[in-house]
């Protein structure tokens, strides 16, 4: 989910697939709800690791990746729920559930800016999402998080949205127009925002919010929504990504593995993956498509096709329709000097909905880029690889976040 919530974090064109591609999704295969259940964390496995699944979800979707959180209020261990289809997001920063999903038995404790609730507007570029920020105990794997800020989306006690967060287009506050229930955005940087927000009450983002009304409010990094990884005790460096190979027709689903912390255990170690290190201020890099670079790309699970820049024929679904699967040449180039040749296999989405209605992992689904500057490596790239993502001005084995590696 590349969404931009004007945080500095991914700006601009990086930053809109979610609901976009939820749209073109449900024209292409139907809406609704229904689908695999996603896996829960791993019994008896080890404390960093998470099972995830791709599979169609509430929205009846493709290409996307879930996995389950269990939340819980604040100090209470007994009191607890397991969230199921949260999306997995490498390309934003944060937990943010539905308040539908969370049961009103959780009593979560509404974090405040002096004596006003704190509540977020996560904006698209063609809709938002508001709801507060409020704390929870996570667990993840093995590990529980202690009162992690987090987002309610479409908590009904807070309806009144600001202008200047609504103005980025259609609400986005339910199961159906989110896309999931909720995102787990497990991507390059601690906090949401970071200094831009701590210096200014920045348009769009955080808000102080009474019985008269809500207004922008600055906020210092450590109190913003966080990624919940950079939380843990001893496996906060990083994620690791594993996904099985797919054959390019798809597959009615797939199963993989979501692993905490890099080089932190022996089900971590970055091995012989390379390191491709990104713009420390945004997690963008280079991509080259047929010769042309992109400079604002990303690799994001969040995104459930690959979207390039292209002549080739865009067909009724919104994704990529060739008369025949095309193979086309791609560079992926890191600030590092690392690089890597890969290819991008793009088939018929409407050939594909057609003669598969029932796969959700269609590892040649690709379409139009929606910005001129970018490339979105979404969750197609994640198939077959282990696709590390390391956090900022965290150590690992293959240096200082933030990076990508391989």
């Amino acid at each position: 989910m590349t969404y931009d919530k004007a945080h500095g974090r991914l700006s601009g064109v990086a930053a809109m697939l979610a609901a976009i591609a939820l749209s073109l999704l449900q024209a292409a295969c139907g809406g609704g709800g229904g689908g695999n259940t996603a896996a829960p964390p791993v019994a008896g496995g080890p404390t960093n690791l998470q099972a995830l699944t791709v599979g169609s979800g509430p929205v009846n979707g493709v290409n996307m990746l879930y996995t389950s959180v269990v939340l819980c209020t604040p100090g209470d261990d007994a009191s607890c729920r397991t969230i199921d289809h949260v999306l997995v997001d490498t390309g934003s920063v944060g937990l943010r559930l539905l308040a539908s999903v969370v049961p009103a038995s959780l009593k979560l404790t509404q974090l405040k800016t002096g004596a006003a609730a704190l509540v977020e507007c996560t904006q698209f570029a063609d809709g938002f999402s508001w709801g507060p920020v409020k704390a929870a105990d996570v667990r993840l794997g093995g590990e529980t998080l202690r009162s992690a800020a987090i987002q309610i989306i479409g908590d009904p006690a807070y309806s009144a949205i600001p202008a200047d967060c609504s103005a980025a287009g259609a609400a986005e506050n339910t199961v159906g127009t989110f896309g999931s229930n909720g995102v787990l955005g497990v991507g390059n940087f601690v906090d949401d925002c970071g200094d831009r927000c701590a210096n200014n009450a920045a348009s769009g983002v955080y808000y102080a919010c009474t019985a008269s009304g809500c207004s922008g409010t600055a906020l210092p990094p450590a109190q913003q929504v966080q990624q919940p990884v950079s939380l843990m005790a001893k496996h906060n460096n990083g994620v690791v990504i594993r996904l099985p190979a797919v054959g390019a027709s798809g597959a009615e689903g797939a199963t993989g593995s979501l692993v905490f912390g890099i080089g932190t255990e022996t089900n971590n170690g970055l091995g012989n993956a390379r390191v491709y290190t990104v713009n420390p201020g945004n997690g963008t890099l280079p991509v080259s498509v047929n010769g042309i670079t992109y400079a604002a790309s990303i690799i994001d699970s969040g995104s459930n096709a690959i979207f390039f820049p292209s002549t080739i024929p865009t067909c009724s679904s919104g994704f990529y329709c060739p008369a025949s699967t095309r193979v086309v040449p791609a560079l992926l180039q890191g600030f590092n000097g690392n690089n890597t040749a890969f290819d991008i296999t793009v088939a018929n989405a409407d050939a594909l909905f057609a003669d598969h209605p029932t796969f959700t992992a269609l590892p040649s689904l690709a379409g139009p880029a929606f910005g001129a500057n970018i490339v979105d490596l979404g969750l197609p790239f994640f198939f077959g690889r282990n696709v590390y993502t390391a956090i900022e001005g965290r150590t690992t084995p293959g240096g200082l976040g933030p990076y990508i590696a391989f």
